[in-house]
C-alpha cells in the first residue's frame, strides 16, 4: 500500500483505524504527505491528519494546525486543539506560538457551537493560565457561564484551587544549600 493509499484509507472507517496505525509506524517520514492532506475533501482525512500531527508535529506544522482551527467539522477543529496542547503524545519537544494559539481557541472556548470542541478548547486555553490575564479570564468566563456542565467543571480544573491549576503551578526557586551544611 503506498503512502498515499493509507492517506486515502483514513475515509473510509472499516480501514481507517489500521491505515492510521500504519501511517504511525512510518513516523516523521509522511509529515509533508500528511500536512498536504490538511485540506483533503474528507473530514475523516483531516481528523487523522491532526492526530498524525499530534505525534509527529514540527514547527512548520504547528501553524497550520491552527489553521484547522477554522475547520467546518467539529472532530477536525478538536484533534487540531488537541495536538496543539498534548504534550504526552509528541515524539519532540517543540511547542506552539503562546500569541498565535491562546486567541483562537479562546475564540472556540467562547463561541464554537460544539461542547466537545469547548471541552478541548479548555486544555488550550489552560496551558497559558499562570501567565496570561486573558487566558484566566476566558476560563474564569466558560466556568461561569458554559451551557455545557462538561465544561464548566473543566474549565474550574484550571482556574485557581482546581486540581490542574495546583499541578501545573510554577514551582517556588529552591534555596540554596549553605555551603557548611552537608547533603541529605
Amino acid at each position: 500500500m503506498s503512502d498515499q493509499d493509507l492517506i486515502e484509507a483514513l475515509a473510509v472507517p472499516h480501514r481507517a483505524r489500521a491505515a492510521y496505525q500504519r501511517m504511525l509506524q512510518r513516523g516523521a517520514v509522511l509529515l509533508p504527505l500528511v500536512r498536504a492532506n490538511l485540506s483533503h475533501p474528507s473530514a475523516s482525512v483531516r481528523e487523522y491528519c491532526c492526530k498524525f500531527l499530534d505525534h509527529y508535529a514540527d514547527e512548520d506544522a504547528f501553524r497550520e494546525l491552527i489553521a484547522m482551527l477554522d475547520d467546518p467539522d467539529p472532530k477536525v477543529r478538536a484533534s487540531g486543539l488537541h495536538a496543539l496542547a498534548c504534550d504526552r503524545c509528541k515524539e519532540g519537544a517543540c511547542r506552539p506560538d503562546e500569541a498565535l494559539v491562546l486567541p483562537r481557541a479562546s475564540r472556540l472556548l467562547a463561541s464554537d457551537p460544539d461542547a466537545h470542541v469547548r471541552a478541548h478548547a479548555v486544555g488550550v486555553v489552560g496551558l497559558s493560565v499562570h501567565t496570561r490575564r486573558e487566558a484566566k479570564a476566558a476560563l474564569v468566563d466558560a466556568a461561569q457561564d458554559d451551557p455545557s456542565p462538561m465544561v464548566r467543571k473543566k474549565a474550574k480544573w484550571y482556574l485557581p484551587g482546581g486540581p490542574i491549576h495546583r499541578r501545573t503551578a510554577p514551582r517556588p526557586p529552591r534555596r540554596p544549600r549553605p555551603a557548611d551544611q552537608p547533603a541529605i
